[in-house]
């Protein structure tokens, strides 16, 4: 089932982004092929990127590829990466599910108003952004419940295993080249 929602997500994002470069072609085409820019494409072109932006973000970039800092991490011992781990999810998704309820009144608020030349409601514009806050209380929450549990699948403790590593073939690389 996981693997199905997954997916979807992907194709959702895909399509997203196909509408995308499909507006951009319309719009490049109509100005500078006939002279006559388009101003819908325009303001499709920004909502399709604002829901690429944060569907992908929601969906489909995995928790490793988000940027963490990991100063302190890095000096931890496994036991207290546990506890930053608990910590840190527990302040970012509770600060999510904080922001849900006043995110969710402002965008059901803004149904009442459209987009200038489209006319799109404002709550489909903005509807992503719920999505986004969604999982991240859910994605915190499930790195919540692992870090319990004793597995630790951390995104930094793959960025601290790549920096080594790119240490030391830079380090080899630096070596290879003196004479």
């Amino acid at each position: 089932m996981k693997s199905w929602l997954h997916k979807a997500a992907q194709a959702l994002g895909g399509l997203l982004f196909i509408a995308l470069f499909l507006v951009f072609v319309v719009q490049i085409t109509a100005r500078f092929a006939f002279n006559k820019p388009l101003a819908w494409s325009d303001e499709a072109a920004v909502i399709l990127y604002v829901w690429i932006i944060l569907w992908a973000a929601a969906t489909m970039v995995p928790q490793r590829e988000h940027v963490a800092f990991d100063l302190i991490w890095n000096l931890a011992n496994a036991r207290w990466r546990r506890v930053l781990q608990v910590l840190g999810n527990a302040l970012v998704g509770g600060l999510a599910l904080v922001a849900l309820p006043a995110s969710w009144d402002y965008v059901r608020f803004m149904a009442r108003e459209g987009t200038p030349v489209l006319g799109v409601p404002l709550m489909a514009v903005y509807l992503p952004f719920i999505v986004l806050l969604l999982a991240m209380v859910l994605r915190c929450l499930g790195q919540i419940v692992q870090a319990m549990r004793g597995s630790m699948d951390s995104p930094m403790d793959n960025t601290v295993s790549a920096s080594l590593t790119g240490a030391i073939s830079n380090k080899d690389m630096s070596e290879a080249s003196k004479p």
